[in-house]
């Protein structure tokens, strides 16, 4: 807990010495600029025995599908072929993305195959969800893990039937995507009122002067531009310019906990209320023993298992903190390594200080 909290003095610390300006390229984006996902089935082969196994219908009938396209004949039940595996191939289309730029694929087993390690994707068209081919996929398939050994005695590491294939989609054409005209629409990605005005405001103060305004905010998600006269033709480097400017992001304050992991996130914009804390356990163990009753020798009493239940009680002394009007995140980790608490710990206190109205941030549990 003491490194744990000492890491978390650090960020905090560094937060509040690191400049709050951000860039509007981080805040928004151009609306209609945006990725398309793609998807694909195909074949992997070459794996060292470790593909599909005859539980699985349809690789066999796909490789007895690809084997006729290319002239052979084969009826698809008598296929009994290991080295390959039916896979499931995804990628991200970029916006503005040019017929032979490469983009990286994933590649996932369907069926029942054990390991896709050493493996080589097959063409594999790559479509859209309006079943337009924008890429196609080949190559050999990289995993993060491996299948060492058999049966009960093996070894596992990571997860080695989900692989990438870096640059092994060419993409064949241009997805859709808007040209940027005079006016253009910026989208918020985090919708905010305070953030929208002050989008608005920064580049009107760039590029509006004494004028009547380049930029409005009509709702917390979206800020409307009209290009100036100067950047009329040059929308580009309108764009660039400001993606430039530079802005402080409002955002709530709020609190996010992974429950599972122990994990807890705090912003430096957490406050707390004037508030009297005391944290304290109680633990109850029971233990059964079986003591064995033996009678004498030569008597006519029989052998008994007799258990014997013990109870303990164990109640820790209870320790407080009282934290001041306006408490920083800082000064709360502090309070609370100061009385020994647990990750755990922490997230009951933390839930207790929302439910009592002294926590001023959205608490959020993952």
């Amino acid at each position: 807990m003491k490194k744990i909290t000492g890491l978390a003095l650090a960020a905090a610390a560094m937060l509040q010495a690191a400049s709050s300006a951000t860039r509007l390229k981080e805040v928004v984006s151009y609306e209609g600029v945006r990725d398309n996902q793609l998807i694909g089935y195909g074949i992997v082969v070459g794996l060292a025995g470790t593909g599909d196994k005859r539980q699985s219908v349809f690789p066999a009938q796909s490789l007895a599908n690809m084997l006729e396209r290319m002239g052979v004949q084969i009826n698809p039940s008598q296929i009994l072929v290991r080295n390959t595996a039916a896979v499931m191939v995804t990628a991200t289309l970029p916006a503005f993305a040019q017929p032979g730029t490469r983009i990286d694929v994933t590649v996932g087993a369907m069926g029942d195959a054990a390991n896709l390690q050493g493996g080589l994707l097959i063409t594999t068209p790559l479509s859209a969800a309006n079943g337009q081919v924008f890429a196609v996929a080949q190559g050999a398939v990289v995993t993060g893990g491996f299948i060492a050994g058999r049966g009960g005695n093996s070894q596992t590491l990571n997860h080695p039937t989900v692989g990438r294939i870096p640059g092994g989609a060419i993409v064949e054409r241009a997805p859709p995507s808007v040209t940027p005209g005079r006016v253009m629409r910026l989208q918020l990605r985090q919708a905010d009122f305070t953030t929208a005005m002050r989008v608005a405001e920064a580049i009107n103060r760039k590029f509006a002067g004494t004028g009547d305004p380049v930029a409005k905010a009509e709702n917390p998600a979206l800020v409307e531009v009209t290009a100036p006269a100067g950047f009329a033709a040059r929308p580009v480097e309108f764009l660039a310019a400001v993606e430039a400017l530079t802005i402080e992001a409002d955002r709530p304050a709020r609190i996010v906990i992974n429950e599972r992991t122990g994990t807890i996130v705090m912003g430096k914009e957490v406050k707390i209320s004037p508030v009297a804390i005391m944290h304290g356990t109680l633990s109850v163990e029971i233990q059964t023993t079986f003591d064995v009753s033996q009678p004498a020798p030569f008597s006519d009493g029989k052998t008994q298992v007799v258990p014997q239940v013990g109870v303990g009680v164990k109640e820790e002394k209870s320790r407080n903190l009282v934290l001041k009007e306006g408490a920083s995140v800082e000064e709360l980790v502090r309070a609370l390594q100061s009385i020994g608490t647990t990750p755990r710990d922490v997230i009951a206190i933390l839930q207790n200080l929302k439910a009592a109205g002294a926590l001023e941030a959205d608490l959020e549990v993952i």
